[in-house]
């Protein structure tokens, strides 16, 4: 098809410039996963999809390749090894991932064996996720920092936590939770380490800059730190302080807000040191970001720095603050969630049918129509390059004359139905003929984004993706098969919700946002798969249960040494009872209702016993269904 190959695919969609070389096509257009990049074994996406069908899980299907958190978590600790060798840092790296990225017990648990020999502790933000995290096996060097607002139970908790062998480091984001380290304290309970998360002038850059600068929720300012480190030493408790951390947001875009960051934060430690504070750890907090959009831009779907720049800027940095104010070098810690953990999962979804513009039906024309629609018919059978903006101009006009008529009484359906179909098939020449001109107008650009198809997606943007939706979070979406034929099609994505918010319409390109996907002209009773990937990263722990539409079918899949696929883990969705019961709805007490419902059509000779109890059955079944389309 017009010589089309899949390397013109991976192109199209930009494979290879977001996918950090974990995604790639067969010879037969199907996407593949390639979780340990360079070895060559690899998944085809579409074969996994079709095998679990014969399990009776279908999609929307999540996927999950833990082979790629093992991967991520060596990549990220490599880097900083290979930094602290190269500028001679004098202390280790400690990495810790913030189980509030992604929540789910299989992932972090996949973390942590693959960053045991590393080190890898996690940080956690509120009492729950503490709780979890005791639970978890960690190396005797890791630590489990605890973020977030804190009561004296949170405390208690943490102080259990070193009572059973746990490096367990408390940070103190204001200064009324001292009150209760010391509360703690002076009731003679096991005190966990203290950290002070400390507010810097340096901001981060993207979607989540807020998080940084003096405005920022979180942190003590110099007083206030100042203060803290007096209240401790007067308690005989500076011992206790064994970190420093700040936070300047996730996904930080630009690597100068890092560098700046980091050499405030090096030198509020050295400064610190030399008042006498015994500081061994330097947590430089996340914001390690990805690249969503293969940019490698600023912008907020992009970073303009590698994995590798951000370890060398971190290590280099905080060393030359240390060595010019010639006091120790600090263990590092830092707490990069989702370069961890974002690559390591996609959504496949099938396309349901389409919405073709805004009027499909095709009209014959009979020479006798109304005078209205002879105007529009005139325009269409005249427009040219050099009269389009005049004749669109015209047909808009009389458009709007035609509605006026229709609802005067004046002009039939079928009227009507003529005249919009030949407004947009003007609209589409208008639009073609609009490329041609050296500066496109707005309008024509508008009018453009009305004439993308539709694809109906059998998935909800509120449950699977809804940064896209909260926050314009762009992320890589991609045919799973077919990548070895032309995409004929423009379109945007609509999911099954009863929302008009339920809809991606903007995708990744390398330089635009683009307004519309492309798409494979569907085929007649034959699936059609798209994947959402790189949405390992908060997409679950954020989505809602909107239209109550919940958590979707879920595989893990491996390759082992062989290069054989092997699918584990494999699990059915919430159902419409687990959906229904988040609300207060208990599906015993929704049958008995049904039930004197019926009893009461029996009474009233409008039902027999029989049908009545039949009924009642098959309501009961469907609390066992997936809230999703089904096959």
């Amino acid at each position: 098809m017009d010589g089309f190959n899949v390397e013109d695919a991976l192109n199209l969609y930009g494979v290879d410039l977001w996918g950090a070389g974990y995604f790639g096509a067969s010879e037969e257009g199907r996407l593949e996963v390639l979780p340990t990049k360079n070895d060559g074994r690899r998944i085809e996406i579409l074969k996994v999809v079709e095998e679990l069908r014969k399990s009776r899980i279908g999609t929307p299907l999540l996927l999950r390749f833990p082979q790629i958190l093992e991967s991520q978590v060596q990549a990220l600790t490599g880097a900083f090894q290979k930094a602290i060798v190269e500028f001679q840092y004098q202390q280790g790296y400690y990495p810790v991932f913030p189980i509030k990225v992604n929540q789910r017990r299989t992932v972090v648990e996949g973390l942590l064996e693959a960053g045991y020999k590393q080190n890898l502790g996690i940080e956690v933000g509120s009492k729950p996720e503490l709780m979890g995290a005791l639970a978890l096996s960690v190396p005797a060097e890791a630590l489990t920092v605890c973020n977030g607002f804190k009561d004296r139970d949170y405390l208690i908790t943490a102080s259990m936590g070193v009572r059973m062998g746990r490096k367990v480091v408390v940070v103190i984001e204001k200064p009324f939770e001292l009150d209760g380290v010391l509360e703690l304290a002076q009731a003679g309970e096991t005190l966990p380490w203290i950290g002070f998360r400390v507010k810097l002038n340096a901001k981060g850059s993207g979607l989540w800059e807020k998080s940084g600068g003096g405005a920022s929720k979180f942190g003590l300012s110099t007083s206030q730190l100042l203060d803290s480190i007096e209240i401790l030493r007067q308690k005989n408790l500076l011992g206790q302080l064994k970190l420093f951390h700040f936070h300047i947001g996730s996904q930080v875009t630009e690597i100068r807000k890092i560098k700046e960051a980091i050499k405030e934060g090096a030198r509020v430690y050295a400064k610190a040191r030399k008042m006498g504070v015994p500081i061994e750890y330097l947590n430089v907090g996340g914001g390690l970001g990805i690249d969503y959009d293969g940019s490698k831009t600023s912008s907020d779907a992009s970073v303009n720095y590698t994995m590798e720049e951000y370890a060398n800027d971190v290590v280099y940095n905080i060393a030359d603050v240390c060595e010019n104010e010639h006091v120790p070098h600090p263990k590092i810690v830092s707490e990069s969630g989702r370069a961890l953990v974002a690559y390591h999962a996609m959504l496949v979804v099938d396309v349901r049918g389409h919405i073709n513009g805004d009027a499909e039906r095709k009209n014959k024309l009979t020479g006798h129509e109304p005078r209205v629609i002879e105007d529009l018919l005139y325009i269409r059978k005249n427009i040219s390059v050099k009269n389009y903006r005049e004749f669109f101009h015209d047909a808009i006009e009389r458009r709007d004359e035609m509605y006026s008529l229709f609802n005067l009484g004046m002009l039939e359906l079928e009227d009507r139905s003529k005249g919009e179909w030949l407004y947009w098939e003007i609209a589409r020449q208008a639009v073609k003929y609009s490329k041609t001109a050296k500066f496109q107008a707005d309008e024509f650009n508008e009018l453009q984004d009305r004439l993308f198809e539709k694809y109906i997606c059998n998935f909800s943007v509120f449950q699977s993706i809804p940064d896209h939706w909260a926050l314009d979070q762009l992320f890589p979406v991609v045919p799973i098969h077919r990548l070895n034929e032309k995409p004929t099609k423009l379109a945007t994505l609509v999911d099954i919700t009863c929302d008009s918010d339920g809809e991606v319409e903007k995708f990744v390109d390398l330089k635009d946002i683009k307004g519309a996907l492309e798409v494979h002209e569907l085929q007649a009773n034959e699936p059609y798969y798209l994947a959402f990937l790189l949405i390992g990263a908060y997409q679950e722990t954020m989505g809602d249960l909107h239209n109550l539409f919940g958590a979707v079918n879920e595989a893990h899949v491996i390759v082992d040494d062989g290069g054989k696929m092997i699918v584990q883990n494999a699990k059915k969705g919430e159902t419409v009872r687990k959906t229904l019961e988040a609300y207060g709805y208990e599906p015993d007490k929704l049958v008995k209702s049904i039930k004197t419902t019926l009893q009461e059509q029996v009474t009233q000779n409008k039902m027999d016993n029989a049908t009545a109890s039949k009924l009642a059955e098959e309501y009961k079944r469907r609390f066992e269904a997936y809230p999703y389309l089904g096959s």
